[in-house]
């Protein structure tokens, strides 16, 4: 029986230990987490009876296997939700009897809104081609954009850095109102500054072009199933009940169901090794240090503390890359309000009558905040009592031990409150509760050392029994279902004792990614 040691207990690390197990081989699988929580950032947090989505997790992929692998975990709603019930909704519900008013292992099937706030005006995120927003914009503006954009097809650049990959693809009057506040705000660096690299992950295929053949194939193609659509369009996802910590938790079951050991408030210090493989993982815990033999490691953990583990092995000149490895840091604020100053302006009906965005992305320049969260919009199971408050999360991107991640709950929560009010979202006083989370590494970024990543992965691709995956594993801004595909391409090579691990590293890194459903 092989030993197969998992760092990480979030969705690769869960994937990963599912497929090496129900493969009927013969594995002893054993999970070490860092933290008490399961689900890395996709976790739910729990507080005062409300529920917060850990950055906002929508359940969408390109990639059938991955929908079918969290449908087999909880089925898609075959009645109405609660709001569903209430407002009247008319959905295409699945067969079953996944009722999400009478079990709570089930799947909502949500609506996706997701609006860009800027200048005290809505607009579409991505940005979309309608009245409102040339209404919104004012005639010259638009005017001016459209000429930016065609000089940008005209006189192309080279894709460098950040800003250029953007400006390409949407014309620099769209960039500089869209996209360069809240870039700036989410690294912490200038677009110049940031690889292109990242822009070709995060917004694969989408630009101008790609909006107006979305608003043509609408008007020509009625069934929603028979059009082509860009990931960053998509208008339905899937998420659950209770929020995506809630699937993972239900995966921790299943994998220790199938013979899985997890062990939380595990730190990895060490890894030993012999040659090119690693024997032992080392772990810090609060009954003294913990010794792992391992015939196989599955590492979800930040390369650069991978790479600081593995002591003397790696060169000097490894070890300088990834310990240059940029992160950044992130906080969210829960703030419970009695109702919000944000007008409902759409034909969405919602409860209460609040705007029906998920996720409101901040590019005011005046404010630190990058994005606000509703939770009711994302499940009304999340909120306590969905129809007499509004539980928000607000976003915000640091570096670990800055000023800001340094402040105090109390200090962190007035800021994040007076923020709202100063923006016109909120009245003074209108909160009635509050909660901070804080989570590290939530980001790898995609600059300093990282144009040099490949003299790390080419070490750590050296160890035959070591496998890099998620987004952390690999240093790269994995969406979750990625984050999956690299644990089960990692799972396959150690089934089939594959030993090119070019197909793990290979995923989410096709330049278009399109949903062909």
């Amino acid at each position: 029986m092989e030993k197969v040691i998992i760092i990480g207990a979030g969705p690769a690390g869960l994937t990963a230990a599912i497929e090496l197990l129900k493969s009927g081989k013969d594995y002893e699988v054993v999970i070490l987490e860092q933290s008490q929580a399961i689900g890395g950032i996709s976790q739910t947090v729990r507080y005062n009876g409300n529920r917060m989505d850990i950055g906002g997790h929508r359940f969408f992929s390109k990639s059938k296997e991955v929908m079918d692998w969290w449908s087999a975990l909880m089925p898609l709603q075959s009645a109405p939700a609660y709001d569903d019930k209430l407002l009247g909704r008319d959905k295409s519900y699945a067969d079953g009897n996944a009722d999400p008013e009478v079990t709570d292992e089930v799947m909502l099937l949500r609506e996706r809104v997701s609006r860009i706030y800027y200048g005290g005006h809505f607009f579409d995120y991505p940005i979309s081609l309608k009245p409102d927003t040339i209404k919104n914009m004012g005639l010259i503006t638009t005017m001016r954009a459209g000429l930016s954009y065609l000089y940008a097809c005209v006189f192309k650049r080279p894709e460098t850095n950040l800003e250029n990959f953007y400006i390409n693809r949407f014309g620099k009057v769209l960039y500089s109102m869209f996209f360069e506040g809240y870039t700036h705000k989410l690294w912490g660096r200038h677009p110049k500054e940031i690889s292109a690299d990242w822009g070709a992950q995060r917004v694969k295929g989408l630009s101008v072009t790609a909006l107006i053949k979305d608003i043509f194939s609408k008007l020509f193609i009625k069934d929603s199933k028979k059009r082509k659509v860009e990931t960053s369009l998509i208008e339905q996802f899937w998420y659950p009940k209770y929020g995506p910590g809630q699937l993972w938790e239900k995966a921790a079951e299943v994998a220790t169901g199938l013979g899985a050991v997890i062990h939380k408030g595990c730190n990895v210090v060490s890894l030993g090794y012999e040659g090119k493989k690693i024997t032992s993982v080392v772990c810090e815990t609060s009954d003294g240090e913990k010794v792992f033999d391992a015939d196989i490691v599955i590492s979800s953990m930040p390369v650069n503390e991978l790479i600081a583990a593995m002591g003397d092995a790696p060169c000097r000149v490894v070890k300088k890359i990834a310990k240059g490895l940029p992160y950044r840091d992130f906080v969210t604020v829960g703030l419970l309000v009695d109702r919000l100053k944000l007008k409902n302006e759409t034909d969405k009906m919602t409860l209460s009558g609040i705007v029906p965005d998920c996720w409101i992305y901040v590019q005011d320049k005046g404010v630190k905040l990058g994005r606000i969260q509703i939770f009711n919009n994302w499940s009304p199971y999340m909120v306590k009592k969905p129809l007499d408050t509004v539980w928000l999360g607000l976003e915000y991107f640091c570096d670990e031990g800055d000023d800001f991640w340094s402040m105090s709950d109390e200090q962190c929560i007035a800021f994040a409150a007076n923020e709202l009010v100063s923006m016109g979202v909120i009245e003074k006083g209108a909160v009635l509760d509050a909660h901070r989370e804080r989570v590290k590494k939530a980001y790898p970024a995609y600059f300093d050392t990282y144009r040099h990543f490949d003299r790390v992965r080419k070490f750590l691709d050296g160890y035959s029994n070591l496998y890099c995956v998620g987004r952390n594993g690999q240093h790269r801004y994995n969406n979750m279902d990625h984050s999956m595909l690299t644990a089960i391409e990692a799972a396959r090579c150690i089934i089939s004792g594959k030993t090119d691990k070019s197909d793990i590293w290979n995923v989410n890194t096709e330049k278009e990614y399109h949903e062909e459903k």
